[in-house]
């Protein structure tokens, strides 16, 4: 038994019900991208059906018969972080977000001062180039951390390695995710900075410090002997907790090149995978075009991973979150996801899932656990 799930990170399809609620009405992260790039063509994921998931029409001049169910999910968890987004599809229903800030409030900030015994600088919510150009000489002069906020329940922790090496700022990290947890901050990220005063800039070597969920379906496939393989950011969102095999990936073309050796090799395994670019730095700064040329990657490569996926395999292709590029700011939007499902040869009409929690209730059933899950419905076809 093999299967894939596949994450496209932030590519929501449509405003969830509660958008408004969230201040994301209207929220389309791939309508709009369409709309603002209206050459794009992506005829691998159009073969699959994901026109008519947008549209509910079939792309014009393109033969009608989709080679995949499909469908749309709707997020059941409060909150539109990576995350609550991948705990949701692992069978975990938050019923309280993850606490987000604008900066810490006083007693966190003092608290997590006197615990760590460490002095912050920032404490402010700003991108990282701003963050940089504003407090980088006092950090270099001080000795201090950069303490940033960010929007999807993150406390992001920055120095330079020549004032704070790498396993100093890992510890510090640690240290902040013990205090964070009482909090609800999801994840602690660790941002080493590098180059002279005046070039001061982030590198791309983050470490992610995130919240142990509780129990998930990945738990439940390791423990009946299983693989899981994780690709990318997975292992972090989960905190290692599930996961069999950690594969770090640098970028799409990294995690895809993994995806394809690890599905070679493997014939009883989870490979859960997510592909970070679509919601990378750039994307966030609300790139269409940026956003357009990583589907089309994806889009060419999926096309020759397809001629690899056996009828007996399933593969589900989704997303955990929106970032609509046509929205203010670069904060994520409360969307739909998009559904797509290869499996036995029998596409078939999915509709509208009322949680992404139907993921984990299809691989129980898929991988044949006695005790199945306790959420979410399957959307594999029943037998006969």
């Amino acid at each position: 038994m093999r299967a894939l799930l596949l994450v496209l990170d932030g590519m929501g399809c449509g405003a969830a019900p509660d958008a408004h609620a969230y201040g994301d009405d209207g929220a389309n992260t791939l309508g709009r991208i369409f709309s603002l790039v209206p050459t794009l063509d992506l005829p691998t994921l159009f073969s699959l059906g994901l026109r008519r998931i947008l549209t509910g029409r079939n792309s014009p001049g393109r033969r009608n018969h989709q080679l995949a169910s499909h469908g749309r999910m709707q997020p059941l968890s409060p909150g539109k972080n990576s995350i609550t987004g991948h705990w949701e599809m692992a069978g975990v229903i938050l019923k309280q977000p993850f606490a987000t800030f604008s900066r810490l409030p006083r007693p966190f900030l003092a608290e997590l001062e006197s615990e760590t015994g460490t002095r912050f600088l920032g404490n402010q919510s700003l991108a990282s180039a701003r963050v940089l150009k504003k407090l980088g000489e006092a950090h270099l002069r001080t000795g201090r951390p950069i303490l940033s906020i960010l929007p999807d329940s993150a406390i992001q922790i920055a120095a330079h390695e020549q004032v704070l090496p790498r396993h100093s700022l890992d510890q510090l990290c640690r240290e902040t995710r013990r205090l964070a947890n009482r909090w609800r901050v999801a994840r602690v990220v660790a941002r080493p900075l590098t180059g002279p005063p005046d070039a001061l800039r982030p590198s791309k070597d983050t470490h992610d410090f995130g919240m142990v969920p509780p129990p998930t379906v990945l738990n439940a496939l390791a423990d009946a002997g299983h693989m899981v393989e994780s690709v990318g950011k997975i292992h972090a969102l989960f905190s290692g907790s599930g996961i069999t095999h950690s594969h770090p990936s640098s970028s799409n073309a990294e995690a895809m090149n993994l995806i394809e050796r690890l599905w070679t090799r493997n014939e009883d395994c989870l490979i859960f995978a997510n592909l970070s670019e679509f919601d990378s730095p750039q994307t966030h700064l609300r790139d269409p075009a940026r956003c357009a040329a990583v589907l089309r990657e994806f889009d060419a490569w999926l096309g020759d991973f397809l001629r690899r996926v056996e009828v007996d395999d399933l593969l589900i292709l989704t997303a955990d979150h929106g970032n609509d590029p046509g929205f203010p700011g670069s904060n994520h939007t409360r969307e739909e996801v998009p559904l797509i499902v290869l499996h036995d040869g029998a596409p078939s009409p999915l509709g509208t899932r009322t949680t992404f929690a139907d993921v984990a209730r299809t691989l129980a059933e898929f991988f044949q656990l006695e005790s199945g899950w306790h959420c979410g419905t399957s959307f594999l076809p029943r037998p006969s």
